[in-house]
């Protein structure tokens, strides 16, 4: 008997849809996003895997998003210019209605807090955070305290380790947001907790999730983007249902329309969903110790199937004809995280996640290799190269909307 690994690899067997709404999401339509930091948001993973769920939950939410990170920045500028030169460009010029900023990495200097060095963080945040709401009032900001130094898979460099200087810079940015009205989101003290329950998991795979102790790897970037979408109020649920095999009803449906619904010695039924769940790689060993050791699957990524009043005692779930595992009929009963299986509907929202990738290279390209690059060239003829550059990554944006349309899918749930 081979039941399914997944659900108890993610702890997803019992599965609780909230009695209550969420909040409103932060996002609305027509909005524009930019992502502004240093390298770890120049790695354009954590902004990918946001952007990723946003298209994914919300298909028919009209979001962009531009990804402006430089390597090595600080609240000053730093490799891409100065910081009025940075917010001019890369962040004023395309007129972004929501902002995230996060910084600090690299202004506290791998040292031990040194308090004039930390007073040129606050003066140098506090100007961005100026100029960006004197030339965009009406800009919602979001603040990112500053992700985590690793000093929990290894051991620190000096004592009390240079994360506490970065949770120190933290503090700084969470008050700030409160002072100014904006919104925050903690992208060190979770992450650190999940380091820490990953540690005590498999010490060495651990390690890998930050693996050179600033620059996430994909897994810890999930976190961190796990993070600052709860920070916008991000609903856990992509679709919720709930049937009778004994009354032959349709106990619920959230975020999804069942029909066609036939319960004899097995059921089948039609789900035209409204939402993506998430790609996550759990067949990636440090990606599942990442997201074992965080809340990720609980907090944003639930896709519940529940099924009662089963007969027999174990059951096959076929989506599209392809078999999907094997449950006993106490944990369809409790529930099980369809997101944590490899569905056609997994497979969907890969392909979108690729086209995210595709169209935020063509962006890189056309800013970092040509807009800035090709200084010497014929005006006119940059301004040509840019708009098509501009015309090749909205018609992946496109592409990328039109792959996050759900479609209708065949269930079948069959004693075995």
């Amino acid at each position: 008997m081979k039941l399914n690994a997944l659900v108890c690899l993610s702890g997803l067997a019992v599965i609780a849809v909230a009695a209550s709404a969420p909040e409103k999401f932060a996002l609305k339509d027509g909005d524009r996003v930019v992502f502004y930091g240093d390298s770890i948001t120049d790695q354009r993973l954590y902004t990918t895997f946001t952007e990723t769920y946003v298209v994914t939950r919300f298909p028919k939410l009209n979001v962009s998003f531009v990804h402006s990170g430089w390597g090595g920045d600080r609240v000053t500028g730093g490799g891409g210019g100065p910081i009025d030169v940075r917010l001019n460009r890369d962040v004023f010029a395309y007129k972004p209605t929501v902002m995230t900023i996060m910084l600090g990495m690299n202004d506290g200097s791998y040292r031990a807090l040194d308090e004039g060095i930390f007073d040129t963080y606050k003066k140098g945040y506090q100007h961005i955070v100026e100029e960006v709401k004197n030339a965009l009032p009406e800009i919602r900001l979001t603040l990112i305290e500053p992700s985590p130094f690793d000093d929990v898979t290894q051991p620190p460099k000096f004592e009390g380790g240079y994360n506490s200087v970065l949770v120190h810079y933290a503090q700084f940015v969470k008050e700030l947001a409160e002072q100014k009205h904006m919104n925050a989101a903690d992208l060190n003290a979770p992450v650190v907790a999940a380091l820490e329950k990953a540690k005590a998991s498999n010490a060495e795979l651990a390690k890998k999730i930050i693996p050179d102790r600033v620059h996430p790897g994909p897994s810890g970037h999930l976190l961190m983007a796990a993070e600052l979408l709860k920070s916008w109020n991000a609903p856990a649920t992509v679709t919720a249902v709930e049937l009778n095999a004994a009354d032959r009803k349709i106990v619920a449906a959230q975020a999804t329309k069942v029909t066609d619904f036939k319960a004899d010695s097995g059921l089948t039924w039609t789900q035209q969903d409204q939402a993506l769940p998430m790609p996550v790689d759990l067949n990636d060993s440090v990606m599942a110790l990442a997201v074992g050791s965080s809340d990720f699957m609980q907090s944003l990524d639930q896709q519940t199937l529940k099924v009662t009043a089963l007969k027999e005692s174990i059951y096959t779930l076929k989506i599209d004809g392809s078999e999907m595992g094997t449950f006993t009929k106490e944990q369809l009963a409790e529930g099980i995280n369809l997101a944590s299986l490899a569905t056609p509907m997994a497979k969907q929202a890969v392909d979108v996640h690729k086209l995210t990738l595709q169209h935020n290279d063509v962006h890189f390209t056309r800013w970092r290799q040509v807009q800035l690059k090709a200084i010497n060239a014929a005006p006119a003829s940059l301004q040509r190269a840019l708009e098509a550059l501009d015309a090749l990554e909205g018609d992946l944006v496109k592409q990328q909307r039109a792959a996050a349309q759900p479609v209708p899918h065949q269930y079948e749930l069959q004693p075995k």
